[in-house]
């Protein structure tokens, strides 16, 4: 079943009719079979045409995408004998923050990444993908583990931000975001991250504060959601398009700024639309970038991630 966005009508009303001429082609329906080829051949070339220029909040929506494959999609396609672990050894477990340790092409890795759900009842037993601290003391407690068995570490960002409920401020929501970028950073093992949808503020830092940042083509890393920029700088969060386009929080941007490290390209149309291929791709590139630190010790490792970060800005 698809999904179309509302910037994708064009699309949507050639593909609409390439289904109904689908349903009255016959094996002997010759005029009707050129045709279906001419409107699939304009079908195709609109929606490489529109995703070559789509703007930042249009690349927003596509991030939000309900068909955009998530985290346990990721985890069924990469990981086999993938084996959850649950809890943070202090206060419960947080189904937000899915992590555990698997077997990545033929590797050992501990994998952590945010799940938002795919249903009503998913997106609500996952709270949309929105960690509350337990779930980062789960990462910490994880990636402690990871580093003492010398096992790469990694991270699938999909978040719009970090539970801003009371409860978790009650918890230690901001230590808790802290002491987990703090993991990220004194890994003597390699770790890459890679932002599949949405990166959103220190709900996204907490675990991708990595050796290797990557985003797929059409995500979005953002200290805060185009609405709530609008609505602090504007009052209105309505202006959330403008909100967007001054943020710069698109790959392209942020890849250019040294914000990250590379971009993955989606399948025309979006991730959604080849969610396969997509993740393949986005396992290709985790595998390069692992491999890249094949050679390098403990420290190595360590000293190249703090002068990542430490260089940010420095440039500009």
């Amino acid at each position: 079943m698809r999904s179309y966005l509302d910037f994708e009508k064009p699309v949507a009303e050639l593909e609409a009719k390439i289904d109904e001429l689908r349903a009255l082609q016959t094996d002997e329906s010759g005029a009707i079979g050129e045709e279906l080829l001419k409107l699939e051949s304009r079908a195709a070339k609109a929606l490489v045409d529109l995703y070559a220029s789509l703007t930042p909040w249009q690349k927003t929506q596509v991030a939000r995408h309900q068909l955009r494959p998530h985290f346990v999609h990721y985890i069924e396609g990469l990981i086999e004998d993938f084996t959850p672990l649950s809890g943070d050894r202090k206060f419960a477990d947080d189904e937000a923050l899915i992590a555990g340790f698997g077997r990545f092409r033929g590797q050992s890795v501990c994998i952590m990444g945010q799940e938002k759900g795919s249903d009503t009842d998913g997106r609500l037993r996952h709270n949309f993908g929105m960690t509350r601290p337990e779930g980062y003391r789960k990462a910490v407690r994880l990636m402690e583990m990871a580093d003492r068995f010398d096992l790469p570490v990694i991270s699938l960002v999909d978040t719009a931000g970090a539970f801003p409920g009371i409860d978790a401020e009650e918890r230690g929501q901001a230590e808790a975001i802290a002491r987990s970028t703090e993991a990220c950073l004194t890994l003597g093992v390699p770790n890459v991250a890679v932002v599949v949808g949405e990166g959103g503020s220190g709900g996204a830092v907490a675990i991708a504060t990595a050796n290797r940042v990557l985003m797929l083509e059409h995500a979005i890393y953002t200290v805060a959601s185009p609405e709530a920029s609008a609505s602090i700088l504007w009052r209105d969060s309505g202006r959330r398009q403008d909100a967007a386009t001054n943020m710069k929080i698109t790959a392209q941007d942020l890849l250019r700024f040294g914000i990250i490290d590379g971009i993955i390209p989606e399948p025309a149309g979006g991730a959604h639309r080849d969610p396969v291929a997509m993740i393949r791709n986005t396992g290709d590139a985790i595998e390069k970038s692992i491999a890249g630190f094949s050679n390098m010790s403990r420290d190595e490792v360590r000293a190249a991630r703090a002068d990542k970060f430490l260089a940010m800005g420095r440039k500009l």
